[in-house]
């Protein structure tokens, strides 16, 4: 079972306005919400007690008491605060506990016959367009690099007009591999449904099984993201999707060792670039 401080992250960015209120008090003392009678928390938040009840339901847990339970529950490491603060040393340590936890969250919950299936189905694609938007395109570029580096041949274009027109080129032999960390992008949901009416399969990587994006794919790698810096409205990380993409590459390369070769020749090619 996920845990109750991963799951407010989770819902973190598309809360309302009065539910991050709350959620900010508890992430950022947990222990002590463990202490508090529910007009102590709304209080502590600036909102009313129903206003907690509330916050509870869109949790999916039972009530205040339930939730003072689960955060009981949660070990130390998954308590930290990932805000920054003026505390160099303070800061550091949790930016690396927390980027240690989304990378552990990211790999644990997959599933091994989904990510078998996801595996054979890369494999054996004539070609493989990977599509994002934003902070999540570096993502894609570096998918696109690693794939092509082992032999298979993958392609990405930042701009929508030339990306969704390489799509309608594709065949159903082909795959589309969506990276979106809220999974609601237009375009890219556009992307998919043009993939779809051609018996493309698509691969979607995100961090919420309820996203539009999710729920239209074929196929959902989730990624676990832990992420709120500069007490700001900034929730995303490209270290959950780059760490599932590096997943994908190795266990690649670990079912055929061909692809070593494929690797080294590569390198060599380019050695003579490097100072």
């Amino acid at each position: 079972m996920q845990n109750i401080i991963d799951i407010i992250y989770n819902k973190l960015p598309h809360m309302s306005v009065t539910d991050k209120k709350i959620a900010e008090v508890v992430l950022k003392q947990p222990q002590q919400v463990i202490d508090y009678t529910i007009s102590q928390l709304a209080k502590q938040s600036g909102v009313s007690d129903a206003s907690v009840s509330r916050f509870c339901k869109n949790l999916n847990i039972d009530g205040f008491h339930q939730l003072k339970t689960r955060l009981a529950q949660v070990s130390d490491d998954a308590n930290v605060s990932v805000t920054i603060d003026d505390d160099i040393q303070k800061s550091l340590k949790n930016i690396s506990t927390n980027k240690s936890i989304e990378i552990t969250n990211t790999l644990k919950n997959l599933s091994t016959k989904q990510i078998t299936e996801v595996l054979k189905l890369i494999k054996n694609a004539r070609l493989i367009q990977i599509v994002a938007e934003g902070n999540t395109y570096p993502v894609a570029i570096d998918a696109v690099y690693k794939f092509n580096q082992i032999g298979i041949l993958a392609f990405s274009d930042a701009a929508f007009e030339t990306s969704i027109a390489q799509t309608l080129n594709m065949v159903k032999q082909d795959i589309l591999i969506i990276i979106s960390n809220s999974g609601e992008s237009k375009s890219l949901m556009k992307q998919l449904q043009v993939a779809q009416e051609k018996n493309i399969k698509v691969i979607a990587i995100t961090n919420r099984n309820d996203s539009p994006i999710a729920q239209k794919a074929d196929f959902h790698l989730k990624t676990y993201v832990r992420e709120q810096i500069f007490q700001s409205e900034y929730y995303f990380s490209r270290i959950a999707a780059s760490t599932m993409i590096e997943a994908i590459f190795l266990l690649l390369v670990g079912q055929d060792k061909e692809t070593l070769k494929k690797i080294s020749h590569h390198e060599e090619l380019i050695a003579d670039r490097k100072i």
